[in-house]
């Protein structure tokens, strides 16, 4: 694999080239961001795989409802079956299940019991949101790259492991590297978190703080909470999480990520767990999600999901950043 990403090393010309010209015509006003009557929130980040932003989009709407807002959130709805717009909660009840909206959108509107909905074009699905629900504010999920819509707050998400490897696998652009798009697109940021997860804090390069001047930083850590039962309510990091717990990780079953499973992989679960004399099986929560509409085929199975929460240090100083920026 390592071998193939570095064969498609001339395609980061190409994707390099790509990005530069839709920034610049972004940038020079030719594509225009459009303007909607409330206050928005943009989370994303810049990289593939997992810096956080669905626990940090899920803080966020626990927050600004704690603090007075009527906070709704829209995603695209990644890796979803349906197309187009689709309202996954109205804030009272859900109305679309995991499949038709998307693990990530679904999990956050039932953590969090706020209007939901995901549209692939974020300008007409927000539109159609706002007019489906009341709110007061918008949090776009994974909305970095989506510059369609003007945003009052542009939050940029790392994870601290990505900062700390500059090499050519990782510190790259698409299709050789993990970077989405070049470390110089940080400028369009307003704060930046840097998510260290279940890892000490470390000191990140010079180098790539370089890139951070003039931004609001703060630092996030992951906080494990507890186990919930799948039925009736993977990464590195997952593992070192059950890990920090003292639980056996040698029985593994990977799958990648946003997997939409069916009873072939339930029954490999089902297999695995008994082959292997298991007590109980553990997975993330954007899996359990999931793995619940298959509760009758999994119940005389003890399964669980870590419930993780995300946590910024010093959350005072970035409650007073989000309230003075929106005001």
């Amino acid at each position: 694999m390592k071998f193939l990403r570095l064969i498609l090393l001339p395609g980061v010309v190409i994707y390099s080239t790509a990005i530069y010209i839709r920034n610049f015509l972004f940038d020079k006003n030719i594509f225009k961001q459009h303007e909607i009557n409330i206050k928005v929130i943009s989370v994303g980040n810049i990289t593939v795989g997992g810096s956080g932003k669905t626990p940090l989009v899920i803080y966020l709407c626990e927050l600004l409802k704690k603090t007075g807002y009527n906070i709704g959130v829209l995603s695209r709805g990644y890796r979803r079956k349906t197309s187009g717009y689709l309202l996954v909660s109205n804030g009272e009840k859900i109305l679309a299940s995991v499949e038709d909206s998307g693990d990530e959108i679904f999990q956050t509107a039932r953590t969090c019991g706020i209007p939901a909905a995901a549209s692939e074009n974020r300008f007409e699905g927000a539109k159609q949101f706002m007019d489906d629900v009341k709110i007061d504010t918008l949090l776009l999920d994974d909305a970095f790259q989506h510059r369609w819509i003007k945003r009052d707050i542009n939050l940029l998400i790392f994870e601290q492991n990505f900062l700390l490897d500059s090499s050519i696998l990782n510190q790259s652009l698409l299709p050789t590297g993990n970077m989405r798009e070049p470390f110089s697109s940080v400028r369009r940021a307003d704060a930046i978190i840097l998510n260290r997860k279940f890892s000490e804090k470390r000191e990140i390069p010079e180098k790539v703080t370089a890139h951070f001047q003039n931004k609001s930083i703060f630092t996030a850590s992951y906080k494990a909470i507890g186990f919930i039962d799948v039925t009736k309510n993977t990464s590195y990091s997952f593992i070192r999480a059950l890990n920090l717990f003292k639980i056996d990780t040698t029985n593994q079953l990977l799958f990648i990520d946003h997997k939409n499973y069916s009873l072939k992989e339930v029954q490999q679960i089902r297999k695995e767990f008994y082959s292997t004399n298991s007590h109980s099986v553990i997975t993330t929560e954007k899996d359990a999600v999931k793995l619940s509409t298959f509760a009758k085929e999994l119940d005389d199975i003890d399964i669980f999901y870590l419930k993780i929460v995300l946590k910024i240090d010093h959350e005072d100083l970035f409650i007073n950043f989000i309230k003075n920026t929106l005001n």
